[in-house]
């Protein structure tokens, strides 16, 4: 009867872990499933409030007038920009979209979502990314200039000192040309200045540099060109400053090159052209002056510990 009356109860025990067990089982499950329900609500929620205060940061520190303020009243702290931005974004989202539209991004729409059928929403959000496009566009056509820039410094015709000389005589005579000598290469009665003196090509340059210098006198003021002229004549540039002089001209002929400015360039064999859109080319060279630059940081510093 003992044992009769100790399966019973082991076998009583076993179904009351068996019914535990279940009723875990299902609150587990329930539990999940909430879980799996409210993530996405969680997490598109989330990312709402990091959008709304990705915005806000960028216009607080843009420089926005954000609240019209009495003459001598003192200006807002970032933190009283960040405060007044999220007060007037809350209240007035469509308001806020239309006054500050033109210091955000299309990241930032996300953030007008419930407003996001108002036709006024809409409007706004086009212009956001249209602007955002054409801002993207305009760093591609850079970078494809850049390449191509590159690519021509290689060839080395197009930016030699001579074709540069052509293309800009005014800029070459101001940085280069009005300090050159006859004992500098290419100055000499033998050389290549005097050579091509005769040239049509020589003729050309200089109608054109008389034309460009007379324009330019024009703006000025005799007086002023006077001591400009007597200021030139008096302070003959050292070869040192010479040579920054000559970097300088080709960093502005590299910047024309850049912005468009050279006339006789063909611009759309290199915006449209697919082989310049490589952006490998703009960070290969980023990081080759940056390690030029170290070798150099580190040669100096070896030069100065055996000087020590």
């Amino acid at each position: 009867r003992g044992v009769r009356e100790g399966d019973a109860t082991l076998k009583k025990k076993k179904q009351q872990q068996k019914k535990t067990l279940a009723m875990l089982t299902v609150s587990f499950m329930r539990h999940q499933v909430g879980k799996f329900v409210w993530a996405p609500i969680i997490l598109t929620f989330t990312l709402i409030i990091l959008c709304v205060n990705a915005m806000i940061e960028a216009i607080a520190v843009s420089g926005t007038q954000v609240k019209s303020q009495q003459i001598g009243e003192a200006e807002l702290t970032v933190q009283e920009r960040r405060e007044e931005l999220l007060h007037q974004y809350r209240s007035r989202p469509l308001v806020f979209l239309e006054r500050y539209h033109a210091c955000l991004k299309p990241q930032h729409l996300s953030a007008f979502a419930d407003v996001s059928s108002d036709p006024r929403a809409q409007h706004y959000s086009k212009v956001i990314q249209r602007r955002a496009a054409g801002c993207t566009d305009r760093t591609r056509v850079r970078n494809q200039r850049y390449a191509a820039l590159r690519a021509l410094q290689k060839e080395g015709q197009y930016f030699s000192e001579e074709q540069m000389r052509m293309r800009e005589p005014l800029l070459y005579e101001q940085y280069i040309g009005q300090y050159l000598t006859d004992e500098e290469p290419g100055q000499g009665t033998g050389g290549l200045a005097h050579l091509l003196l005769n040239t049509y090509q020589e003729r050309l340059i200089q109608n054109r540099l008389q034309e460009e210098q007379e324009k330019e006198d024009g703006a000025l003021e005799e007086e002023e060109d006077e001591d400009d002229y007597v200021q030139q004549k008096e302070c003959e540039p050292t070869p040192e400053e010479k040579a920054l002089l000559r970097e300088e001209f080709i960093s502005q002929m590299h910047q024309r090159f850049l912005d468009g400015k050279d006339k006789d360039f063909n611009y759309s064999e290199v915006d449209e052209n697919p082989d310049y859109d490589n952006l490998d080319i703009v960070n290969r060279d980023a990081e080759d002056k940056y390690f030029d630059e170290d070798d150099d940081d580190d040669e100096e510093e070896e030069e100065e510990d055996m000087t020590e």
